[in-house]
């Protein structure tokens, strides 16, 4: 018997690729463009090769040096945030109930913060925080402390890191409640007759059985965190100083600011760079773990 195939199912695939091109290819290939090329404005360009990339990787000279600085800010905050998140969120998850309304209700509550808009979660904090109208900044600096993220960098970094916990922390308690949910009850059962301790539960049973789930977390967070922009641009702006300018800001400020388009894209060419490997890293990760429990 001759297998015939039906090739017309591409047809339908082909605006999806079509749409793709327009919205990520051109414009990406037009970035790579910008970054060998200079302009002194007057939309005429001229041929610079590799040279915004070989400044840009050299912390001497004024472009590497922001971008160096600029990326040690993304990476901390995004250190910091997965530190704080990952293990709220797996507690938040294993005290989360199991059954009837209130599981309903936990899990209504968890998904709230994660259905508001960035700029608004952004301007939010914002107005909480301010010391002279901000129920938090009056507290704060009602009680003593000098409470003020416009000029204290301590407490700029502050909001944000608490700012993005509140905004994200659901996520990781979602997803580490769905991994806890799929586990069978012969496996709580068995840990019971053995006489497993809670902790013993946890660490033998609870934990291996969420490394997917925690992998996929922690690099959906990592990307947000490390490429979040509008939140710290509506509560610091990028301050006190450039105190809180992390890359996605950095580049904009170029970008636009400046009008540099050549410097611009060819950061914005080695930040890409950066995220896909960094997703390249944790999906070889997810494959790996995959491919063992198989």
């Amino acid at each position: 018997m001759i297998k015939t195939f039906d090739n017309r199912a591409w047809f339908f695939v082909l605006p999806v690729f079509v749409l793709v091109a327009f919205n990520a290819v051109l414009p990406l290939m037009t970035v790579v463009n910008y970054s060998f090329q200079d302009t002194f404005g007057n939309n005429q360009f001229f041929w610079n090769g590799i040279g915004w990339y070989a400044e840009l990787l050299d912390p001497s000279s004024e472009l590497g040096g922001r971008f160096w600085e600029a990326l040690a800010r993304s990476t901390g905050f995004s250190l910091v945030i997965l530190a704080i998140e990952v293990p709220l969120g797996i507690l938040i998850a294993l005290t989360m109930p199991r059954h009837g309304t209130a599981l309903a209700v936990g899990l209504v509550l968890m998904a709230l913060p994660l259905l508001v808009p960035w700029n608004v979660v952004g301007m939010i904090w914002l107005l909480y925080t301010r010391a002279d109208i901000g129920l938090f900044g009056w507290l704060l600096n009602a009680i003593g402390l000098d409470f003020n993220p416009t000029t204290h960098v301590a407490d700029a970094w502050f909001v944000l890191v608490v700012m993005d916990v509140w905004h994200w922390t659901s996520l990781v308690a979602l997803l580490c409640f769905a991994g806890l949910k799929s586990i069978p009850d012969a496996y709580y059962q068995a840990a019971r007759i053995d006489g497993a301790s809670r902790l013993d539960i946890f660490r033998r049973i609870e934990l291996p059985k969420l490394n997917r789930v925690l992998l996929i977390g922690v690099l959906l967070r990592f990307m947000d965190s490390f490429m979040i922009y509008t939140e710290p641009f509506v509560v610091t702006g990028g301050g006190p100083g450039n105190s809180t300018t992390v890359l996605s800001i950095d580049l904009v400020k170029i970008a636009l600011g400046q009008f540099d388009l050549g410097k611009a894209a060819a950061m914005s060419i080695v930040y890409t760079l950066i995220v896909l490997t960094v997703s390249w890293v944790f999906y070889t990760a997810i494959v790996s773990n995959d491919a063992k429990e198989a």
